[in-house]
């Protein structure tokens, strides 16, 4: 227990597992919290002050799995080992704290989402905005960035979705820095500029830091700093495979904020799942890293034309080939080599891990030459980035078992002929049967006893054994070793001689395996930096062979990128809503140029303007991160965001109602878009009162129409908008259209020029299952309304005589209102007061 208060001292926040024997065991509140979030037996132990002392353990061999659970909650682990061999220490074992398991931190396979990063976000704040530095320790990726406001800093934090989120112990942190998911404040020296950038130059052992660009970017400096001692005091080991810094710059991406990924449903829906989101359609890659990857693109779309321009052609190359197919096929056999190699570089890598690289080395030469016969300049270059690695793959054919066990304290991976000092020890263990089954011949015919056995266990080693019945024939040179119910066990001096000799070997011969083991991470910790090229390479390969399988399989059109400005898409199809109907998709152009900016949307609900207005964002995004797009023909000018404000919800919160919620995305939207970015705009207004919200939405399109001047799509149901289509307005109607059909309504999801003349609003709340009554009951009211001229008046609603009454934007002013401004009420007598009244009367 004194060797458990000192190791608890250090870690008083976090769990600590404490090895003891065969379990690793939790006291006190550890106990008690872990045995409610694993669901493990709370026991007690001992007492501690009159107290028993709570007590909770789980097993060595399976502690992976209760450590992913405890992860995945978003709880730290301190792991305290046993130091050195029990077997081997006098008194009480050492035990010290060898590694911490954070959210942020894990390597081990079983911790990991193979399909996602998981990263560790370091924050730092100044005069200039936020610093950035973020790792994903299992890939061996470690990059920084700068942001200058809290939206860009918002953005991030959505795009990168970090595990864990490191900040400084200080107040005034934006909220969304707050919410982050595994939020862990650290001391403010941590993110001290100067002794960060010590710490960097030290760690890469550099002179300064102008090869990573982070010599005049003290933030993001001061990030990383902050990150790289956090790792090192949570990993407590060197760190080989952290070799460099990127630095990526916001001007490289197309931007994104966190509602705009929200909206489009990107890589999750809103409970986080990914089926029917533009990832599952898309993602059809075969390893694990390269599912990784496309995750990494899809968020983070590019607007440099050459690369993007190299991935179409790839794609395209590919596809012309009919090399896909064979190439897909081929990563069949390849592991997920980027992790493993980040496994060997922490010498943690299992015996598996080898043989997988060891396979996964093996088909590149095959990889190679599928490539080489291709014209594609990106296909050429990732051919090279896979590099040669034969030596390699010779080395640990020649050095691994091909199905060598799980774990290495098994035994059995080295292969044989790899060492001769090896295979004479195993030799002895192998030979060991023959010689006792030769010793219990021998025995028997000396002794006369037919039933006499030679055995082994592992208490009390090898034995002669002879039945109660027949022991007082026992030859005087046997020396009783066990005595059991039915049967006394005997040693002689022949057989000592034959243990001492075979379990001496077997121990050598796992202590020389593991000698040989560790000689072997060496000899690829040495190859490391081009092993690690090549895992990146087979990613790219994997993601681009994958969009060309979806481009075949799905009917996708290779985009254009252009420097004309404009974006036009001849017969666009959503990618998910196309996968997901059984039914034929409706595709729809879109024509934006500097001329045509904006396009207003009218038309019934369920009508498909979401739909529209969305696959048309999807297309851009897909030609921005190399894929082909589900489109006849795109062609597409420069594009610097993507900004949606579609759908209603709320975030109670932080206080905020949906009409709220709308409006601060819209205001974002407002003051960020240009006249490059593609901006969704749905039902701006429909969360207050018809009157409020018409105004706003005619102000938010004249704003974007003629100062933000961006390309746009906004959907509505007022129609009084569709009067904003003036010659050199830059703003065009089009509408999606409906026919009732007896009793149903047959939406046609086809987009035409020119606006919506009805809603079909009753129709379609008749479609969701309202009962008749109340729909017949609308109707009436709807056609009292259109009656009275006042369709868009909210009539039913009583009105208080002391509030001001709101006008329509494209109504005159009420004649009533003009003689009640004329009347000077202390300059009438009450008569006049009287007859004035009645002539406002007869006005209204």
């Amino acid at each position: 227990m004194r060797q458990f208060f000192a190791a608890k001292a250090d870690y008083p926040d976090i769990l600590l597992l404490f090895r003891m024997g065969d379990f690793y065991e939790l006291f006190y509140d550890d106990a008690r919290k872990a045995a409610r979030l694993l669901d493990i037996t709370l026991t007690q132990r001992g007492n501690s002050g009159g107290q028993p002392i709570a007590m909770a353990g789980v097993p060595v061999h399976a502690i992976e799995g209760y450590l992913a659970r405890l992860v995945a909650l978003g709880e730290s682990v301190a792991i305290c080992e046993q130091i050195g061999d029990p077997a081997l220490a006098k008194g009480l074992v050492e035990r010290k704290v060898v590694r911490i398991v954070t959210p942020g931190t894990v390597t081990d396979e079983a911790l990991l989402d193979e399909r996602r990063d998981t990263l560790l976000l370091s924050v730092s704040r100044g005069r200039q905005g936020f610093g950035l530095a973020w790792a994903d320790l299992s890939a061996g990726r470690f990059l920084v960035s700068d942001v200058p406001n809290e939206d860009a800093l918002t953005a991030e934090l959505a795009r990168l979705a970090p595990a864990e989120v490191l900040i400084a112990d200080e107040d005034g942190w934006p909220a969304a820095v707050l919410a982050a998911t595994g939020l862990r404040r650290r001391a403010s020296w941590y993110f001290d500029a100067e002794t960060c950038r010590r710490q960097l130059l030290k760690f890469f052992g550099l002179h300064d830091l102008t090869g990573f660009g982070l010599e005049e970017k003290p933030l993001s400096v001061a990030a990383a700093g902050a990150l790289l001692g956090y790792v090192e005091e949570t990993q407590k080991q060197r760190l080989p495979h952290l070799t460099s810094i990127t630095f990526e710059s916001a001007d490289e991406a197309i931007a994104l904020n966190a509602a705009t990924r929200r909206h489009l449903e990107l890589d999750a829906r809103t409970d986080g799942r990914i089926e029917h989101t533009l990832l599952g359609v898309l993602d059809s890659t075969i390893s694990p890293m390269g599912g990784r990857l496309l995750r990494r693109w899809l968020n983070r779309p590019l607007r440099d034309r050459r690369v993007l321009g190299e991935r179409h052609h790839a794609v395209q190359a590919l596809i012309d080939s009919r090399t896909d197919a064979s190439l897909r096929e081929s990563f069949r056999g390849i592991g997920d080599l980027e992790r493993i190699l980040t496994r060997v570089a922490l010498r943690s890598a299992r015996p598996r891990d080898l043989s997988t690289l060891r396979d996964g080395l093996r088909a590149l030469p095959g990889l190679r030459g599928q490539l080489s016969a291709l014209d594609s300049p990106r296909l050429v270059a990732l051919s090279m980035s896979l590099g040669e690695h034969g030596d390699t793959a010779a080395l640990l054919t020649q050095a691994v078992n091909e199905h060598p066990p799980v774990l290495l304290r098994d035994g059995g991976i080295i292969a044989r002929g790899f060492d001769a000092e090896l295979d004479e020890l195993r030799e002895l263990s192998t030979n060991a049967d023959q010689f006792l089954i030769d010793l219990e011949a021998r025995e028997k015919a000396s002794t006369g006893i037919a039933t006499l056995k030679v055995g082994y266990n592992r208490v009390h080693g090898y034995y002669i054994e002879i039945s109660k019945g027949q022991s007082e024939r026992a030859p005087t040179h046997y020396t009783r070793r066990q005595t059991l119910t039915g049967a006394e066990r005997y040693i002689t001096e022949e057989l000592k001689a034959f243990e001492d000799k075979v379990l001496s070997a077997r121990e050598r011969s796992l202590t020389r395996e593991r000698l040989l083991y560790e000689q072997l991470l060496d000899g690829l910790n040495e190859r490391l930096e081009s092993l690690k090229q090549c895992a990146l390479a087979l990613s790219e390969l994997d993601v681009l062979a994958g969009f060309a399988e979806r481009a075949q399989a799905l009917d996708w059109a290779c985009p254009v990128l252009d420097d004309a400005p404009g974006i036009r898409i001849e017969r666009g199809r959503h990618p998910v809503v196309e996968a997901v109907r059984n039914e034929p998709f409706e595709p729809n152009d879109l024509m934006l140029d500097p001329d045509r900016r904006m396009l207003v949307i009218t038309g019934p609900n369920m009508g498909g303007k979401s739909t529209y207005m969305r696959q048309n964002a999807l297309i851009v995004l897909l030609a921005h991160i190399g894929s082909f797009v589900p489109a006849a023909r795109a062609q597409i000018g420069p594009i610097d965001r993507i900004l949606t404000r579609i759908g209603a919800g709320d975030d109670l919160a932080r206080g905020q109602s949906t009409f709220m919620v709308e409006m601060a995305e819209t205001s974002y939207i407002l003051h960020h878009a240009s006249e490059f970015s593609l901006v969704l705009m749905d039902e701006i207004g429909r969360g207050t009162s018809t009157y409020d919200g018409l105004a706003l939405a005619e102000a938010c399109a004249r704003h974007l129409a003629d100062h933000n001047r961006a390309y746009t799509l906004f959907a509505t149901h007022y129609f009084e908008l569709t009067a904003l289509a003036e010659p050199g307005s830059g703003i065009a109607n089009v509408h999606l259209d409906a026919i009732e059909h007896g009793d149903k309504l047959v939406f046609m999801h086809a987009v035409k020029d020119g606006p919506a003349n009805r809603s079909f609003g009753l129709q379609v709340a008749a479609l969701a299952g309202l009962p008749r009554r109340v729909v017949e009951q609308a109707r009436k009211t709807l056609i009292e309304l259109e009656r009275r001229g006042e369709a868009h008046t909210p009539a039913m609603t009583p009105v208080a005589l002391d509030q001001p009454q709101q006008f329509g934007l494209f109504s005159s002013p009420s004649p009533a209102l003009a003689a009640l401004e004329a009347i000077e009420p202390d300059e009438l007598t009450p008569k006049q007061a009287l007859e004035a009244l009645y002539r406002l009367k007869s006005q209204l």
